[in-house]
């Protein structure tokens, strides 16, 4: 599930928050038609208004016969936020309510997360709407009680799909399928009108209907973006190990492109089929990024290093360019990294039946161009 970090945890790492001064904002991905967030409620909000239109407010005791008594056998999942159940939610639940299959997220008071998180939650999934975000049906804020209702999506995480030791492996064609679902819930979210930075992303956040359909969930750590003239929201670095940009945890500066780091572990992870930190590899391939992406610039050490069950299932032109667009998402130097909006234009490029080539592979040398890199950029942290 990787290792979780904050300030507030003595197993995770903290930064002190910074006073920095804002400098002129970067280009922004703006989405037309992206809602803007409004002022977020909190709990005492929740419990006198009827919170989000868009959201259904359960009782504790509808919950509770939704998963038959919260049945151990109905636990999908657990971390540390608390156990998710499955439950239908049906006429004997809530009379007239239509039988929906769910997922129930019950905190757990002495867990990770408090009442920040749960209401990150609540705020953000209760106003965005998005094929590529997990939908919140609705929730229960009753005395002690805090519950999540969510959709149900039947073939679990990407996580578990990804590093299963036995059973079916997931194809090249279905990955990249999932890299650009999860590619266009990032772009959704930093081109709202408030923009906002998701800063959890990982494998184990992906979550996959029965057609391997993939949408972001738990957005317990989502955060707004910088707006106006602010280049950076300054904050405790809070995320998984493994997956943090780097200046964002050495800082605390946070920024859409500290997302595009994010996904650009992730699609590494899918392409060598390795987790993000693994200590049971030799000591220097511990770190995945810091050992994979010096060869994602070689074709032949590139090749090598590919997961093996892929064999046969792409052209080597093709993963050329994935792993050049990994190794851009994963530069050192945030500018130097592409906006989830052409990330996810170059996946559909890559996805397409005419190949759009877009991009040059020199055959004797090392290096693939799939988009312009700012003049100003180079690959270390300015």
């Amino acid at each position: 599930m990787g290792i979780c970090f904050s300030i507030e945890d003595e197993r995770r790492l903290s930064v002190s928050e910074s006073s920095a001064k804002p400098k002129p904002a970067e280009s922004a991905d703006h989405a037309s038609g992206a809602p803007l967030v409004p002022s977020s409620m909190n709990i005492k909000d929740l419990r006198v208004s009827a919170g989000h239109c868009n959201v259904d407010i359960f009782t504790y005791e509808e919950l509770r016969l939704a998963t038959k008594h919260f049945r151990p056998d109905f636990i999908l999942g657990e971390g540390g936020f608390g156990v998710v159940y499955k439950g239908v939610i049906d006429d004997s639940v809530r009379s007239g309510y239509k039988a929906t299959e769910v997922a129930i997220k019950e905190h757990n008071h002495e867990g990770f997360q408090g009442d920040r998180e749960w209401l990150a939650e609540v705020n953000y999934l209760g106003q965005f709407s998005h094929p590529n975000l997990v939908k919140l049906i609705g929730y229960c804020c009753e005395d002690e009680h805090r519950l999540l209702v969510y959709e149900y999506m039947a073939s679990g995480s990407l996580e578990k799909h990804l590093f299963r030791r036995v059973g079916s492996t997931l194809t090249w064609s279905k990955r990249m399928k999932i890299a650009l679902h999860a590619a266009r819930g990032l772009a959704f979210l930093h081109g709202a009108e408030r923009p906002t930075i998701y800063r959890d992303f990982k494998t184990s956040n992906i979550l996959l209907d029965g057609d391997f359909n993939a949408k972001l969930s738990d957005f317990g750590l989502a955060k707004d973006g910088p707006m106006g003239d602010q280049t950076h929201v300054s904050t405790r670095v809070m995320g998984t190990y493994g997956y943090a940009a780097p200046e964002y945890v050495m800082t605390g500066h946070l920024t859409a492109r500290s997302d595009v780091y994010g996904f650009g572990v992730v699609l590494l992870e899918m392409l060598i089929g390795r987790r993000a930190l693994d200590k049971s590899r030799p000591s220097r391939e511990h770190n995945l990024v810091e050992w994979a992406r010096p060869l994602l610039n070689h074709n032949k050490k590139l090749l090598k290093i590919l997961d093996p069950k892929l064999e046969g299932q792409y052209s080597s032109k093709t993963a050329l360019k994935v792993a050049q667009l990994a190794y851009q998402c994963l530069s050192q130097n945030p500018k130097g990294r592409p906006l989830m909006s052409q990330v996810v234009e170059i996946l559909e490029n890559f996805q397409s039946k005419e190949e759009n080539d877009d991009g040059i592979i020199h055959n004797g040398g090392s290096s693939i161009t799939l988009y312009e890199v700012p003049k100003d950029s180079n690959d270390s942290p300015s």
